[in-house]
Parts: C-alpha cells; sequence; structure tokens
C-alpha cells in the first residue's frame, strides 16, 4: 500500500466517522425533543434514557451510513481537486482509476460489514428500544402475544386470543378448516379453552372445547376433555414472531417468516423486499461512491458548498427511486428482488456511463 493510498483511507474514515456521529447525535437531539415529555411523565431513570438512545442509533447508523460514506467521498476527493492535490497525483503518473481504488476498496469493507449490522445489531438493538417504549413510554403496543389470526395451510385458519411462551400455552383457541375445492365451505371447527405443546412429542394437545363437523346438510359436535392435534404445522416459535415487526427480525428470522408464508399460502412479497433490502441497502455505499466519485473529481467553483450540495443531490436522487421501486413492489408490479435493488442498478448503470468520462 502506497503512502497516498494511506493518506486517502484516513482522511475517508475520519470523514465517514464525523458524519455518522453529526448524523446520529441530530437524530437523537430531534427524538429527544419529541419524547422528552413521555420521559418526564413516566418518571424514567436517566439510566433507562441512555439505555433506549443506545439501542436507538445503531438504526440511524445503518440508515446514515450510505449518506456519510458518500459524503466523505465527495468531501475527501473534492477536498483533494480545489488544493491541487489530485492534479498532482495525475502529474505523478496515477491514473484516476488507481486513485479511486482506496475508496472502492474501503467502501466495499464497509458494505459487507453492513449487511452484518443491519441484518442481525439492529434488529436486536429494535426489539430493546421497542421494549423500553411499551414498558416505560407506555406507547400502546398490542402485545405480540395477544390476538394472534393466521392461515396455517392454504384450508385451515387459526385464531388464538393470547399466547404465553412461558409455558407454551394458548388460550381460547379457534380452528377452522375449509374444503381445498370450495373455500368458502367450512368442513369443521375446533373450538378449545386452552392448547398446550408437548414438546417430547411436538405435539399441540387442546383441553376442554368442542369440535364441530359440517357437511352440506347435516352439523355434529363432539365434546372432548383432551385432545391432540399432531397435524398442526406451527410451533410456539412460530406464534412469538407472527406479530414480530420486521424492523425486530433479523435475517435468520426474516427467512423462517417467509419460508412459514409460503407454506401457509400467505403473500411473502412484502416479507421477501424487506430481507433483500437487507443486503441493496448496505451496498448502496459502495454503488453510490462509483457514481459519485467521478463528479467531484473536476475541479469546480464552490469548494465544500458545491461537495455537500451534491451529496444531497445524489442521496435525494437515490431516496427517490428507492421509494418508488417500493411503491411499485408492494402492489406486485415489481419482482421482489426487482424492487430491492432497482435503486442500486439504476445508479450503478449511471456509474459505469460516468466512469469512462472521468478526466485521465
Amino acid at each position: 500500500m502506497k503512502i497516498i493510498d494511506k493518506y486517502l483511507i484516513k482522511q475517508f474514515l475520519q470523514t465517514i466517522f464525523f458524519g455518522l456521529i453529526a448524523f446520529t447525535l441530530l437524530f437523537v437531539v430531534i427524538d429527544m425533543m419529541e419524547n422528552l415529555d413521555d420521559f418526564i411523565d413516566q418518571s424514567v431513570q436517566i439510566g433507562i434514557i441512555l439505555h433506549y438512545y443506545l439501542v436507538f442509533s445503531p438504526d440511524i447508523i445503518k440508515l446514515m451510513t450510505p449518506v456519510s460514506v458518500l459524503f466523505a467521498a465527495l468531501f475527501t476527493v473534492g477536498k483533494a481537486s480545489n488544493l491541487s492535490e489530485l492534479t498532482a497525483i495525475k502529474a505523478s503518473g496515477i491514473s484516476m482509476y488507481r486513485f479511486m481504488a482506496p475508496f472502492v476498496v474501503t467502501t466495499l469493507f464497509i458494505s459487507l460489514f453492513s449487511v452484518y449490522f443491519s441484518g442481525y445489531v439492529v434488529p436486536m438493538a429494535n426489539k430493546t428500544k421497542l421494549n423500553i417504549q411499551l414498558n416505560y413510554l407506555k406507547k400502546g403496543f398490542v402485545y405480540t402475544g395477544g390476538n394472534i389470526f393466521f392461515q396455517d395451510t392454504p384450508t385451515r385458519i387459526v385464531n388464538i386470543a393470547f399466547f404465553d411462551n412461558s409455558d407454551n400455552q394458548a388460550n381460547r383457541v379457534s380452528i377452522q378448516e375449509f374444503d381445498k375445492n370450495d373455500l368458502t365451505h367450512m368442513i369443521s371447527r375446533i373450538d378449545v379453552a386452552r392448547m398446550v405443546y408437548d414438546t417430547l412429542s411436538h405435539t399441540w394437545i387442546a383441553y376442554n372445547g368442542v369440535k364441530r363437523i359440517f357437511n352440506r346438510k347435516v352439523e355434529s359436535a363432539e365434546y372432548f376433555s383432551k385432545l391432540k392435534l399432531n397435524y398442526l404445522g406451527f410451533k410456539p416459535s412460530d406464534l412469538t414472531s407472527k406479530h414480530q415487526r420486521p424492523e425486530e427480525m433479523n435475517l435468520t428470522e426474516l427467512k423462517r417468516t417467509i419460508q412459514s408464508q409460503e407454506k401457509s399460502g400467505l403473500n411473502p412479497t412484502n416479507t421477501l423486499i424487506e430481507y433483500y433490502s437487507r443486503f441493496s441497502f448496505p451496498l448502496a455505499s459502495l454503488v453510490i461512491v462509483l457514481f459519485g466519485l467521478p463528479i467531484s473529481a473536476n475541479k469546480r467553483k464552490g469548494g465544500l458548498a458545491v461537495q455537500v450540495g451534491i451529496n444531497i443531490l445524489v442521496t435525494f436522487i437515490y431516496l427517490v427511486f428507492m421509494q418508488i421501486s417500493l411503491a411499485f413492489g408492494k402492489n406486485g408490479v415489481l419482482n421482489p428482488i426487482i424492487t430491492a435493488w432497482f435503486a442500486d442498478l439504476v445508479f450503478l448503470a449511471g456509474a459505469f456511463v460516468n466512469l469512462p468520462r472521468v478526466r485521465q
């Protein structure tokens, strides 16, 4: 590694760090101003408040990393250009592509780390943040174990009034079976007071209920005190995640949710978009650096103000493309993979157009 590479990487990383700190503090101050009254009204201890903003920060860091990386790249290159450092580097025989290499390689490592960070660290922090909001700020979230309603198979619907994950017990459960040839016709229904999962036999056992059988003309009912339901396709862990928000799920949990939705016949489009976005958004740092570096490589009037303006403009355009693709994707117009990667692909195409035009 040449001295110039170390110099550029150091300037690049320092600016990224400064950008992340600045953006994170800005969002923390804004959120603190919004929630300060709630903290005071609920008499929340200072330690809980500090813990809240500690777990609040990872989500902001995830969102602001591409912006900070682009800002750092444009600022570092723009500064080198305005101070004629870039001219001296070119005069020494270093091509523009070789000059860009330290930025691209560094951003690649940042993007790969961001995949793990947004896929596992951020969801874990979000779980803690939402738990603090529920228990201390009294935001009024619905408890995830209550009023669970889902499709177990294409012909089976399950409704659980309350689930206690401490003892794997579901209360006030209704299981409805429909005719596969006529989904408007219910063929059976089981209503039970409680249902417990046996971890040894991996079977749900229903207690104190009634099973009704329907055909076109006759209805029959059978009361029971205990009944094994070994055909049910869900486990207690599945119930815990049924109402879990996507931002609380890591990559592994998102993948399991997608498989569960596909198995039960539900449309997994939104979950698929979220899953693929966990990869596309972190890699946006690399794509927009490839797009933005050639723009800032040429010396311009205005100095820092121009670089900041370019950073805001490129970020705004990227977010517009991302929101447009999300709107089309959630409506089923675009494939989930294309939806998640659309903005990156557009900017990558723009990068390939810009790169050959760079003055060597």
